[in-house]
């Protein structure tokens, strides 16, 4: 894709003047669905205590991690704004799952996904994420890239030209991150280096910036992907 400085959409645009509030994502914290989630949960602090007690793992205390990494991230992003950046933060997805942040701004647009990993030493290559002594990678990269071309593909469709949706993975609270090689199409930070993010720039004009928020921030914009 080419530099688009020179190509800036113009004109009203009114999904913007006349979207309905329940349409409207921007107000979203960070972590919404996951708030909804442990909010409509009927699991009471004795079952949750009886299941941790028992050696289980209810999925409750899993939410609150990912809402924690959410929140952390969400926060960081925020900072960005005052550069000319916009965010949307747990934009819905078919299937019960979300887009935990999409940042909009000079330098592009992003689809950020967070994983805390408290204390944990991480190996980051090509292949995956490998937490502690895990043979296995977890699938996060996977998960994010295939995140970022489903955004790619919803926006184009509203904003009449094709933004790039680049992948970004934020590890939380690691105590340690060592990349064997640099991961193919993603960037990898941890949670001290979102804020250069904010100083990338020379790719989205300003007027393409509202635009591709304004699509972003209908929920219909993302009934079919």
């Amino acid at each position: 894709m080419g530099d688009v400085w020179s190509v800036p959409w113009k004109g009203d645009d009114p999904e913007r003047l006349f979207l309905a509030p329940d349409d409207d994502l921007a107000p979203n914290r960070p972590g919404e669905a996951l708030r909804a989630r442990l909010d409509a949960s009927r699991a009471g602090p004795g079952h949750l205590m009886a299941a941790r007690l028992l050696g289980r793992h209810p999925q409750e205390d899993a939410w609150r991690r990912s809402l924690e990494g959410e929140q952390f991230v969400g926060a960081a992003l925020e900072e960005l704004t005052a550069g000319g950046w916009r965010v949307v933060h747990s934009i819905p997805l078919l299937g019960e799952t979300d887009i935990d942040h999409l940042l909009i701004g000079p330098g592009g647009v992003f689809c950020v996904q967070s994983q805390l990993l408290r204390r944990a030493v991480v190996r980051v290559s090509d292949d995956g994420v490998r937490v502690g002594r895990e043979r296995q990678p977890r699938p996060y990269l996977r998960a994010a890239r295939r995140e970022a071309a489903r955004a790619g593909f919803a926006l184009a469709r509203g904003c009449g030209f094709e933004p790039e949706v680049r992948p970004v993975l934020v590890l939380v609270a690691a105590a340690r991150v060592e990349a064997a090689s640099a991961p193919r199409g993603i960037r990898v930070l941890r949670e001290r280096d979102v804020a250069r993010l904010g100083e990338l720039g020379g790719v989205l004009h300003p007027e393409r910036v509202e635009r591709v928020y304004t699509v972003a921030r209908n929920r219909r914009t993302w009934l079919k992907v």
